[in-house]
């Protein structure tokens, strides 16, 4: 099979991990050779409730039993997509109250783009820099890291850039601004969380302005900051919020959700302002309204942050310079990109799964299942130390200086 996957389906970087996979099920991922793997990763996020969660298979079967895929989006009325988008509503904030359904989260800034156009008049986005907002062309437009968008240029005009947490920089948004995109946490530049009410500062330059607030929840959303959504944890209401990733409970998904006034926008002049044919499927609808529901209805929330602290307590290493994010998004820094790429294929090898940022070569991902448990956090933490332990030992042998 490992022939066959490098021969015949795509690949996004000369070397991929290539773990061939025989089935998971709560925080493990199990190999075809039956090796075990404790997953500190869930999907890049998405994976909120671990692996074949009961509840997510159960609705996921059920919807199976009465149908698939049946019209376009938004004009049939099916159960799954209407009571998860009425939940949508009943946990967020006023006016947060119609959620249009997508693909995918880059589908869902793709139509946060377009709606803060249509509904401002204006065409500026500003964006932050070292910004991840998905892959398509609209949201690499306002992705804050050339490197990777150089080679698909041209991309959309009147995009500008402002430095996270740097208030200085909110001058640039102006009257010209239709909207400033924000992740809610920093994800792809290391986990880098707002800090000095920042996002609050941003909100009041938006309203100063007329502009829209963007918050980008695909990865912090839906729990994993200890609050079904991570504006929540700072006091502010965003005109549109974008979600994604651990909403679906393994399945592929995407919303934004708006004020009725300005999402009812989409429907008229032109009509058809944003289409999707598989948007709101109902098995991944299903699928989403049983993950939301078990979120909101158990004490995985409540938990994320003691399961935070404990985290924190047991990485304490030499090599271990920085951790950050909030939470179950935690990222930790080793001194050099080459002590992170040892410690993540290291860890692989004895059975631990973690993962890289984009944009932060020193920064090990840590986003497992909100679900995970304490033993499971040790048995973990207790692996990464273990290597850390010998690359420091290798490191001090041989004199070799990692920091870079």
């Amino acid at each position: 099979m490992k022939d066959d996957f490098f021969k015949y389906q795509a690949q996004t970087t000369p070397h991929p991990l290539a773990m061939e996979i025989s089935h998971a099920e709560g925080s493990y991922i199990y190999a075809q050779n039956q090796k075990k793997y404790l997953d500190f990763v869930a999907g890049v996020s998405a994976c909120s409730l671990g692996h074949k969660h009961p509840r997510v298979v159960t609705a996921i079967k059920d919807q199976l039993d009465k149908y698939l895929h049946v019209m376009v989006y938004g004009e049939y009325i099916q159960e799954p997509a209407v009571a998860l988008t009425k939940l949508l509503a009943q946990h967020l904030p006023t006016p947060l109250e119609k959620t249009y359904l997508t693909n995918s989260g880059t589908e869902a800034i793709e139509g946060s783009l377009k709606l803060a156009r249509r509904v401002t008049g204006r065409s500026e986005i500003v964006a932050a820099k070292l910004a991840y907002h998905g892959n398509t062309m609209g949201s690499m437009s306002v992705m804050g890291y050339e490197e990777r968008k150089q080679a698909f240029r041209p991309l959309l005009p009147d995009i500008s850039f402002i430095e996270f947490n740097n208030d200085a920089d909110l001058s640039f948004i102006t009257k010209k601004t239709a909207g400033v995109i924000l992740e809610t946490i920093q994800g792809g530049a290391g986990f880098i969380v707002p800090k000095n009410n920042y996002l609050k500062k941003v909100r009041e330059r938006c309203d100063e302005v007329g502009a829209l607030l963007i918050l980008d929840e695909i990865q912090p959303g839906f729990g994993r900051t200890g609050k079904l959504f991570g504006f929540q944890n700072y006091d502010i209401i965003p005109d549109i919020v974008v979600m994604g990733k651990g909403m679906g409970g393994g399945l592929p998904v995407g919303a934004f959700t708006t004020s009725s006034a300005f999402m009812d926008q989409l429907q008229d002049n032109p009509k058809l302002g944003h289409i999707t044919t598989f948007g709101g499927n109902p098995v991944i609808a299903a699928a989403c309204l049983a993950t939301l529901q078990e979120i909101t209805e158990s004490d995985v929330m409540s938990a994320t942050l003691k399961k935070e602290q404990l985290f924190r307590q047991l990485l304490k290493h030499p090599l271990i310079t920085e951790i950050r994010g909030s939470g179950l998004m935690l990222a930790f820094l080793t001194p050099s990109t080459e002590i992170t790429n040892q410690l993540i294929l290291g860890c692989q090898d004895n059975g631990l799964i973690l993962f890289w940022l984009l944009f932060e070569s020193k920064a090990v991902r840590i986003t497992p299942p909100l679900t995970i448990s304490e033993k499971e956090i040790k048995e973990g933490c207790a692996i990464i130390l273990d290597v850390l332990d010998q690359i420091h030992s290798k490191n001090t042998t041989t004199g070799i200086n990692f920091v870079n």
